[in-house]
């Protein structure tokens, strides 16, 4: 079984990406051949400073290893280190239906939000639909709210074969962690960059203290039982507490007698148990960048040779 997935390098990392999608990755390993990429071509919606999408590229490659990416185990490389993705992306374009763009929940979701529409933004689904087929992908690992794209793949996968005549792409099947498919931010919404409501991983202890003192709470009283329905601070703790504590933790939060602070306490402690070991290791892998850019480079090499066949039928197929 190959499975396939990615992060953006847009910004840093926070515990929405390790909750929703790298404590996956870690465990998935174990499962079958890996393929995990830092997603630096799509950053450029974005990131439009080129010592700054360098920066955040290694951030996050560095990322990946101390939270247990272990490059003897799965393949890891930058997006960009695959051209062959660029090719892939206008054949595969010239079939996808501009309706489908159209109705992307991405795009609408950040269009709503505020940022202005480009082509970038437009045309990310087919980006990301190429990052899946290249690979021959089987499953593919996303949160909830990215089915959608895993979808448009399969269809325009099929699209594709159909019009050509040729099985060139294999249709790979999501595979989705319903218990933490939606991280909630400090604010309540999905745990986002883009709305600056994230708890950082790797930054400065002090303002990741701040940011958990700030989960957004209502009023309900020290000595009465707490809200569990779109409670961002519950829906945290029951994240990141380990299992052998949650029943407790639960069963306090019900009775009531414990005020919000409290359990802000409770869930910085989680964050230092979890989350200690891995910043230490970033900071060591952050000194020795010759060898975080050896990983990425031999990851690379190996995702291109994965990719070798499915360029070769591509380009059969429309006659290149």
């Amino acid at each position: 079984m190959r499975i396939l997935s990615g992060v953006q390098s847009s910004g840093t990392l926070h515990i929405g990406n390790y909750y929703g999608a790298l404590k996956q990755f870690v465990d998935l390993q174990n499962q079958g051949e890996a393929l995990y990429f830092i997603a630096n071509l799509h950053a450029l919606t974005t990131v439009r400073d080129a010592a700054l999408a360098r920066k955040l590229t290694f951030e996050t490659a560095v990322a990946f290893l101390a939270l247990g990416v272990d490059p003897k185990r799965s393949v890891l490389f930058r997006q960009s280190d695959v051209p062959e993705i660029t090719e892939a992306f206008w054949v595969l374009g010239t079939v996808v239906p501009m309706a489908h763009l159209e109705r992307a929940h991405s795009f609408k979701d950040k269009v709503a939000k505020g940022i202005a529409p480009d082509f970038g933004l437009f045309a990310y689904p087919v980006l990301m639909a190429v990052d899946i087929l290249l690979y021959d992908s089987d499953k593919v690992p996303v949160g909830k709210d990215q089915k959608q794209h895993i979808e448009f793949a399969r269809d325009w996968a099929t699209v594709f074969n159909t019009t050509y005549q040729s099985q060139v792409f294999k249709l790979p099947e999501p595979q989705i962690q319903e218990a933490t498919a939606v991280i909630p931010g400090i604010d309540g919404e999905k745990m986002s960059k883009s709305y600056n409501n994230t708890i950082d991983l790797f930054g400065d202890l002090k303002a990741i203290e701040k940011r958990i003192k700030s989960v957004k709470t209502d009023s309900t009283p020290p000595e009465a039982p707490k809200p569990t329905e779109n409670n961002a601070l519950y829906q945290l703790l029951k994240i990141m507490a380990p299992p052998s504590e949650w029943a407790a933790l639960d069963q306090s939060w019900r009775a009531g007698g414990q005020g919000y602070g409290h359990f802000k306490g409770k869930l910085l402690e989680h964050y230092h148990a979890t989350f200690d070991g891995p910043r230490q290791r970033y900071q060591e892998l952050v000194a020795d960048p010759a060898e975080v850019e050896r990983i990425l480079k031999d990851g690379a090499d190996r995702a291109r040779n994965i990719a070798a066949p499915v360029v070769s039928r591509l380009r059969k197929a429309v006659g290149l």
